[in-house]
């Protein structure tokens, strides 16, 4: 596509220096630049994209994108001023891909907790009536048996893009994605049109990067203002955030819960350690789901999930047949452990999805529970001591360690985690494998070892390192249990 067709579509902008050409790609990251690249000059809060304009240059780039003119202009490129860079670059993405979503049902999953095991449960229905779905999350991106690393939960927009065109090309009918805040508020998904939106519900987490709760709901909120009347926003209508979202949206409204009120709801619900059974309500009519998942928070999940195969046409009987031998995702309530007592591996990193884990675990088993848990580095600092707290109420024992501590030190984190605990039960280790062996020798008949926070993660980061490191592996390692790959 030509510079100038693809300028053609939009307004608001200057140009110095137009010189057409063929353009082969668009990226905002220099290492990624080829000759007859357009590179997006963005701002970051670690750095300035300005600073890499000469190693774009070095690698052809034709263009460049920013917000303000240099005093200094290469009289071999072009200059493209734009009022706001990053929603700017997500449109052209689009543009420069012939707006993929347009040709595909997309559906995006946002909330503090759930995205993961509700795009795994719909990717999961749409196989069992034979429809390919294309999953974007934070386990990794993926359709047609392709996997692709994940390195963010909502990829750049030129990266989300071109995987949509992929799939579109592939005749793939779905994408389904979670949709992070960071996403939202950096517009990475500007420019994409939804067919869906779930909201899972909101809880303390990422304040700090969105500083307060409104800010972090306004973020979320996006998703739902950029739906069109014809799409279908679909809500968790037990959660505090629920009703002013409604009002936020456009779309048609349909809701989810444990209310009577909700259009998705359950009933007679019950519980043991092989799984849950209850009766689904829905405006199709009632059917019985069993599912291996635990928790009460899984039900709000599978509720998601059907509201969307629902609204998409599939029948309830498919939709149970579906959920009957789905598979936990990796790091998600993983039961790695099995014989005389138990080990759980989950990504509970908020304070809500702690004490959720938790109290699911409490439900259905009666032995002692064992937490080993910390706190990522560089991350919402208020959290740590909520989930203390949580952790010394509702655990037998707790084990305090380091999670991904990042440029911050293991026991600064530590110290703000142990301002919550109340209790005597607890131990710290900061080696987080010295911990989960620890808690893996203390074990006794019956017990429940819950290892939360990292989840599927195969890696640790410490300063600007990231070393191997997988909770499981450690787990199977000293259980001698064969190790498998997850």
């Amino acid at each position: 596509m030509k510079l100038t067709e693809l300028l053609s579509k939009f307004k608001n902008y200057k140009v110095f220096n137009l010189k057409d050409f063929n353009v082969k790609g668009i990226s905002c990251d220099s290492r990624k630049i080829e000759p007859n690249f357009i590179f997006v000059a963005i701002k970051g809060s670690k750095q300035d994209g300005l600073q890499f304009i000469p190693q774009a240059i070095k690698k052809k780039a034709k263009a460049i994108i920013l917000e303000k003119f240099p005093k200094y202009k290469n009289k071999d490129l072009t200059y493209i001023k734009v009022k706001n860079i990053r929603r700017f670059y997500a449109h052209l993405c689009s543009e420069f891909y012939q707006n993929p979503s347009k040709y595909l049902k997309v559906v995006g999953v946002t909330g503090t907790n759930g995205k993961t095991t509700i795009t795994y449960l719909i990717e999961n229905i749409l196989k069992n009536v034979k429809k390919d779905s294309l999953v974007i999350g934070t386990i990794d991106y993926r359709y047609k048996n392709r996997i692709f690393s994940s390195h963010n939960t909502t990829p750049s927009c030129e990266e989300i893009q071109s995987l949509l065109w992929q799939a579109k090309r592939e005749n793939v009918e779905y994408a389904i994605m979670e949709v992070s805040s960071h996403g939202l508020s950096q517009y990475r998904v500007e420019g994409i049109d939804f067919s869906y939106a779930i909201f899972t519900g909101l809880s303390q987490d990422h304040l700090d990067y969105h500083r307060t709760m409104n800010a972090y709901f306004n973020a979320k909120a996006r998703l739902f203002k950029m739906l069109s009347k014809d799409a279908f926003a679909i809500i968790n209508i037990d959660d505090h955030y629920a009703h002013r979202l409604i009002k936020l949206t456009k779309a048609k409204i349909v809701t989810y819960g444990l209310s009577r009120k909700a259009d998705f709801s359950a009933s007679q619900i019950h519980k043991d350690i092989n799984g849950t059974d209850f009766i689904l309500n829905s405006p199709k009519g009632k059917i019985k789901i069993y599912t291996p998942l635990l928790g009460k928070y899984n039900i709000y999940n599978i509720l998601a999930s059907c509201a969307f195969a629902v609204l998409d046409g599939i029948k309830l009987s498919e939709i149970r047949d579906a959920q009957k031998n789905f598979i936990n995702p990796p790091g998600r309530l993983e039961l790695v452990w099995k014989k005389d007592f138990y080990v759980f591996v989950d990504y509970a990193h908020t304070p809500v999805a702690l004490k959720n884990v938790i109290l699911t675990l409490r439900e259905v088993f009666k032995g002692r529970l064992i937490l080993v848990f910390g706190c990522g580095g560089n991350r919402d600092r208020k959290k740590r001591p909520i989930m203390g707290k949580i952790a010394s109420d509702l655990a037998d024992f707790v084990v305090v360690t380091s999670d991904n501590p990042r440029n911050e030190e293991p026991q600064r984190i530590i110290r703000d985690i142990l301002k919550g605990i109340k209790s005597k039960n607890y131990k710290v280790i900061p080696d987080r494998k010295e911990a989960l062996l620890f808690a893996l020798s203390m074990a006794k008949p019956k017990d429940v070892i819950l290892v939360a926070g990292k989840g599927h993660e195969r890696y640790q980061i410490i300063k600007d390192k990231i070393i191997p490191f997988d909770d499981r592996l450690i787990i199977r390692e000293y259980l001698n249990e064969p190790i498998r790959d997850s």
